[in-house]
C-alpha cells in the first residue's frame, strides 16, 4: 500500500477524526471561565476600583448573584442614564458604579442592599422635583427600587439631565 493511501485511510478513521474535531474546537475557544464574584453585605457586588464602562458592567451583571431582579433593575438605571447622557462616565468605586462628567465630578450612584437598589443624586436637593428620599447629606436625595417596583422612565431621565449639569461631587 501507497503511503498517500494509508494517510488517507487513517483521516477517515471515526476514532482520529473525532479527536482531531476535539482538539480543534477546545483550541479555537477563546473565552474564560467566569471568575465568581465575593458578594458583600446585602449582595451587593466587590469590584475593584476602575474607570469605563467594562467595570460597570462586570457590577451590573454581578448584581444578580444573589438576586437576578436587581440585575434587570442595574441594566436598566446604566441603559437610562446612557440615553439622558450619551458621553456619560464611568466608574466603580467604593463598591459601586459612578456616572459623571468629564471636568464636572460625579453625579450619581448605585448600591445595592438586600431588598432594593438605592440610587443616590449626590445634588439631588437641586433636582425638581425631589427625589423621594432623603438623606444625612443636605445636597444629596435617593430612590429606593424594590423587586416589583416600576421605574417612571420619563422622570428618571429627567432628574438624570438635571443632575448632570449641576456641578458634581469630585474625588
Amino acid at each position: 500500500m501507497p503511503a498517500t493511501h494509508k494517510r488517507a485511510s487513517t483521516a477517515r478513521n471515526p476514532r482520529t477524526a473525532a479527536k482531531r474535531k476535539s482538539t480543534s474546537a477546545s483550541a479555537r475557544r477563546t473565552t474564560k471561565p467566569r471568575k465568581k464574584v465575593k458578594l458583600l453585605s446585602g449582595g451587593n457586588p466587590q469590584i475593584a476600583k476602575a474607570e469605563g464602562n467594562a467595570p460597570v458592567r462586570a457590577y451590573i451583571t454581578a448584581m444578580g448573584e444573589s438576586a437576578p431582579w436587581k440585575r434587570k433593575v442595574g441594566r436598566k438605571l446604566d441603559q437610562l442614564i446612557t440615553r439622558a447622557v450619551p458621553d456619560v462616565r464611568k466608574a466603580v468605586k467604593w463598591n459601586s458604579p459612578f456616572y459623571g462628567v468629564e471636568g464636572q465630578g460625579w453625579f450619581l450612584s448605585f448600591h445595592t442592599f438586600t431588598r432594593y437598589v438605592k440610587v443616590t443624586f449626590f445634588r439631588g436637593s437641586s433636582l425638581e422635583p425631589l427625589p423621594p428620599g432623603p438623606s444625612k447629606d443636605k445636597y444629596a436625595r435617593h430612590l429606593d427600587i424594590h423587586e416589583h417596583d416600576t421605574i417612571d422612565e420619563a422622570q428618571f431621565i429627567d432628574w438624570v439631565r438635571q443632575a448632570a449639569a449641576l456641578p458634581g461631587w469630585l474625588t
